[in-house]
């Protein structure tokens, strides 16, 4: 088998470092693995397969001979580095929202639209982790019937913000407990025992930039250049895996027991909906693995062609992480 020399770009962050996990469980045909991040980090040692590797410092001459760059880092770096990355000869496959919504670079879960994936330019995007959790969850109702409008809440763990939020989270937590005061970095309020309603900056509509990735990434993915989207984003006091509630209105009307047999068929997917011996997903079940977990499935109430269903998805993993090595295995595969 054919072997690819491949670079983590923010290989010392939670996700560069869930990548390196990720390779090595799913055996990628490694020629050389490089691991890259700012000046501060270089020189640090990693192990990865049990092997001892030391970070180097991400330049514009670090992809030399690379076959793909996985991006773990910043926007900002991403569109700093993008162009020596792709004059190498690399495949950039960037989990962050830097390149997300530009015509020419392809949008993709792997899942659902692989096909995106071989009409790159030399950048491939990872979407938005609510989105590819969510969008998991309902692919198998596109399948019956288009989907013409959504209605989702999303309840986001606090390592969705990075590696400081289960710190703050935990530190919170064990102030509570002695009765000493909370300190609030990583997040603009208490998160320990509340609920925060702002992931993101707010547009004029009153709407976070968190949320509108929901409906402008879904349209691309999907192919559904009218899908509607209404999004409410909580951060809430889980250390991983993120959950969203979602009303899903289709072109016909659909039975739960249709969306059941046909979420269950779906690549990705686990249908976990009894609801008679309380079985259905939560985050707990969900995280440090690649599945979503679908169910509460039911019909919705408001609307004759909408379809209620729960799901949770590790955002790390699935939503950034696994998705991105994913890809990679499509563009060697193809």
């Amino acid at each position: 088998m054919k072997q690819y020399r491949v670079a983590i770009l923010g290989a010392t962050g939670e996700v560069g470092r869930e990548m390196m996990k990720i390779l090595e469980e799913r055996k990628f045909p490694l020629a050389e693995l490089k691991l890259l991040a700012s000046a501060r980090s270089a020189g640090k040692k990693m192990t990865f397969a049990g092997r001892e590797l030391t970070v180097e410092e991400a330049t514009k001459d670090s992809f030399a001979g690379m076959d793909i760059v996985l991006g773990a880092a910043s926007a900002d770096l991403a569109r700093e580095l993008a162009p020596a990355i792709t004059a190498a000869g690399a495949v950039f496959v960037d989990n962050s929202s830097a390149f997300r919504m530009q015509d020419d670079v392809p949008l993709v879960v792997p899942e659902i639209n692989p096909e995106d994936a071989l009409r790159h330019n030399g950048i491939i995007s990872n979407p938005n982790c609510s989105t590819i959790i969510t969008l998991m969850a309902v692919k198998g109702i596109n399948r019956l019937s288009p989907i013409r409008t959504m209605i989702a809440s999303t309840y986001q763990a606090v390592s969705g913000a990075g590696a400081g939020g289960p710190i703050e989270l935990a530190a919170q937590q064990k102030a509570l407990a002695a009765g000493e005061p909370i300190e609030c970095k990583t997040f603009p309020y208490q998160i320990a025992e509340n609920l925060i309603p702002q992931i993101g900056s707010f547009n004029e509509d009153g709407y976070t930039t968190e949320e509108m990735k929901m409906q402008k990434e879904g349209r691309k993915i999907l192919h559904l250049p009218d899908l509607r989207v209404t999004c409410t984003c909580v951060r809430v006091p889980v250390v991983r895996s993120h959950s969203i509630s979602v009303s899903v209105f289709t072109e016909k009307k659909l039975t739960p027991e249709e969306v059941k047999a046909a979420i269950a068929e779906e690549a990705g997917c686990r249908l976990v909906d009894d609801a008679a011996n309380k079985q259905y997903p939560m985050p707990l079940d969900t995280s440090n693995q690649d599945i979503v977990f679908v169910g509460r499935i039911r019909s919705d109430l408001a609307f004759e062609k909408g379809i209620a269903l729960w799901c949770c998805g590790d955002q790390v993993r699935k939503g950034a992480a696994t998705n991105a090595v994913q890809i990679a295995e499509l563009l060697i595969e193809k």
